[in-house]
């Protein structure tokens, strides 16, 4: 509620300061003015677009703030408003996107829904067996997993509907972004063959995380068998003494080598699950999620396909 009541305020400023200064469409030899929440999508649209070569693109998630936790600013709010595209993912973190988008003041605008995008492939948020369960309100609707980046195969599906719809929104340029879109495809299918062939041949053909699961989309894609101690939009922190039994017990049943967690994890949680179980020099490796990937990360030539590739090699140590 409270946070409604926020952007209700940032909407009225936003309202005002744009009106004024937002053209109706995009202008005649300007550069496509894209906005997007996270990481991923930026880069697909860098690449699509040829390193920005027809576009101008803005991350709105650049200072390390996840998706489930992020607020929009005043000036993120003017961003979108103003912008010729916008691209979000459309989950239940991303209701304060409903108000924001009221703001808009271009009748042109195109919005996109990574979620609407994928359709029918779009998973329901999960809950594994021995995973803590999560507080809900009578009567409240199953919520989708919103972390579809996470899929490879899923990608390759987004990134060509969002070439479409930047064509649209952009015809002068709709070839161009098809080609990019095809071009970057093809690496989506290498690097996906690599995973394929990777986790096909490893010695376990499961995985344990000591924290939140986000995976689920590419845990399916090659038939991965998961356990964690929370959903991978939970809010929790703290794991009950069953969770972490039925996790140690699990590691041992298994005879994993390593506890996965995710980017950003203080690891307790990974740590406790080890040391409750028998065998105490168990590896912690680390998932990217690209929930939180920074300016600063990006500056230093982070990229989606990047981030896969090294997600790629620990998961060759995790499952070996």
């Amino acid at each position: 509620m409270k946070r409604r009541k926020l952007l209700a305020v940032l909407l009225a400023s936003v309202l005002f300061l744009v009106s004024a200064a937002v053209p109706a469409m995009k202008a005649e030899g300007k550069k496509l003015d894209i906005v997007t929440t996270i990481f991923p999508v930026y880069d697909w649209i860098r690449q699509v677009s040829g390193s920005a070569e027809h576009a101008q693109v803005t991350m709105l998630l650049d200072s390390g703030v996840d998706l489930h936790s992020y607020q929009p600013t005043a000036a993120d709010m003017m961003r979108i408003a103003a912008c010729d595209v916008f691209v979000y993912v459309g989950g239940e973190s991303d209701k304060w996107v409903e108000d924001a988008l009221k703001s808009s003041v271009n009748p042109d605008q195109v919005v996109i829904s990574l979620l609407d995008l994928l359709g029918d492939d779009v998973k329901a948020e999960e809950l594994i067996n021995g995973m803590e369960p999560e507080s809900h309100e009578e009567g409240e609707e199953e919520e989708a997993d919103e972390h579809v980046w996470l899929s490879l195969r899923s990608a390759r599906k987004l990134v060509t509907g969002i070439a479409a719809r930047l064509g649209e929104a952009d015809p002068d340029c709709a070839e161009a972004y098809t080609a990019g879109a095809a071009a970057f495809c093809e690496r989506l299918d290498a690097l996906d063959a690599h995973y394929s062939e990777v986790i096909g041949s490893a010695a376990h053909h499961a995985a344990l995380f000591g924290d939140r699961f986000p995976f689920r989309y590419m845990a399916d894609d090659y038939g991965l068998t998961c356990y964690a101690a929370f959903s991978g939009c939970s809010a929790e922190t703290g794991a009950s003494f069953k969770t972490i039994v039925f996790l140690a017990q699990k590691l041992d049943e298994l005879d994993l080598p390593a506890v996965l967690a995710i980017e950003g994890s203080d690891c307790r949680i990974a740590e406790t699950v080890i040391q409750s179980s028998a065998k105490k020099d168990r590896k912690i490796l680390i998932l990217d999620s690209m929930q939180g990937v920074t300016a600063a990360e990006i500056q230093a030539g982070a990229s989606y396909l990047s981030i896969m590739e090294k997600n790629l090699e620990v998961l060759r140590e995790a499952l070996n």
